[in-house]
This record gives structure tokens, sequence and C-alpha cells, in this order.
């Protein structure tokens, strides 16, 4: 499992929450600090460049919400971020700089590293979206399994994490493609720079580097 620790799947220099995420192994344990984060990151956020709504909603000046978007706190729109028409952003939500959150796009307690880009209706919850990775058009994370059991992450037979959460989606890495239509079930991890086939239904831990086109063809990259 230490190749899904925090420092194997992101570079910290490329999100604001940069310091939450160093508390912690795993990025799954970050999930439920996100809230108090936010709430104590935007009483410091300097005025010249953020503009503190009600609710801890805080959004940088040079970034773009179009005006049929849905903000709720605490949230952070971090600099040069986009927020197009109908997003829902339902909270304890970090949306990093130069990121896009799209049309009909939903998010909740999650974090968006910079350049994400989850840009058509998306629903992405308790998750992590590492730096420049991109959710292709009508892709989701579950994040609560069907039979409501706590959530383990799997790498295998006998390389496992229980992480006591009832609710978790997916950790993304650094660099991740997923494509379109893609369906990535309770617990997911994926390595950085790894591409996920469109149509894919994902679980488990799927290493950095790899093309997944199914459970039984997940394939290294050769360049």
């Amino acid at each position: 499992m230490e190749a899904y620790a925090i420092e194997k799947l992101y570079n910290l220099d490329e999100t604001i929450a940069s310091d939450l995420m160093k508390t912690a192994k795993y990025p799954w344990e970050i999930l439920p600090k996100i809230h108090d984060y936010i709430i104590e990151l935007g009483k410091n956020l300097p005025a010249d460049k953020f503009e503190c709504r009600e609710g801890n909603v805080y959004i940088a000046r040079s970034a773009r919400i179009f005006d049929s978007a849905y903000i709720a706190g605490p949230c952070i729109i971090d600099e040069d971020a986009e927020v197009r028409q109908c997003a829902f952003i339902r909270g304890n939500a970090i949306v990093g700089k130069g990121a896009v959150v799209g049309n009909s796009t939903e998010l909740k307690n999650v974090i968006l590293f910079n350049k994400v880009q989850v840009p058509h209706y998306n629903y992405v919850g308790d998750s992590i979206l590492g730096y420049k990775s991109h959710m292709g058009a009508g892709s989701i994370t579950s994040n609560v399994k069907s039979d409501k059991k706590l959530i383990v992450v799997k790498n295998g037979k006998e390389d496992f994490v229980e992480t006591g959460l009832k609710k978790m989606g997916a950790m993304l890495g650094d660099n991740v493609e997923v494509g379109c239509g893609s369906v990535l079930n309770p617990g997911t991890v994926i390595g950085k720079n790894t591409n996920i086939y469109p149509l894919s239904s994902v679980r488990g831990c799927i290493p950095g580097n790899h093309i997944f086109k199914d459970k039984d063809h997940i394939v290294a990259k050769t360049e």
C-alpha cells in the first residue's frame, strides 16, 4: 500500500491544502478534516485576493463564477479557477488554481488540486483529485457501498487498509485521465499518470503509469 501514500500520489506544491495533506500518510485520512481546515485557512486568506461570502465561502477575485452556479460553504475557490453553469458545490470543497468545475458538475467534501478538470456533468464526492487530473464527461466517483459497510482500500487480496469511513470516493494521483462515462467505485485509488478507458468500472488500487482497459487488462505505459 506504500505506493498509494500521499507523497507518492501528489505534488503538494500544487494545492492550497498542502499543510493539510502533510498531516496524514494516506489521502483518505484527510477527508474528515476538510471542513475544519477550510474554516481555519479562510480566516487568513488575503482580502486583496479573496472575497469572503456568507457561510465561509472564499472566492478568489480572479476566479470566474457563472451566475447559475451554486456554492455552499465552507468552500475555497482558488485563483483563476472557473465554475461554470449550474455547477453544484455542496460544501467542504477546495477548488485549486486554474481548475474547472463544469456544467452540472456536483462536488461534495473534496480537494481538487491546481489545474484539475471536472468539466462536464461529473459527480465528485469524498475524493481528492491530483494536479492536472481530468475526469471525462459523465464520469463519477461513487462514494458509498451498496451494502453501506465501511470502505476498505484493497491493493490485491493481501494488501489492504480499513479506512473506517462509510463515505469515500476516489483518490486520483497527479495527471490521471478518466475516460467518459466511467464509474470509480468506493475506495478506488489511482496512481500518477494513469489512463482509464471510457465506460470503465474501476475498483481497488490501480498503479501509476498504466492504462486501465478493464479489470483483467491493466498494462504499463511504454512511453
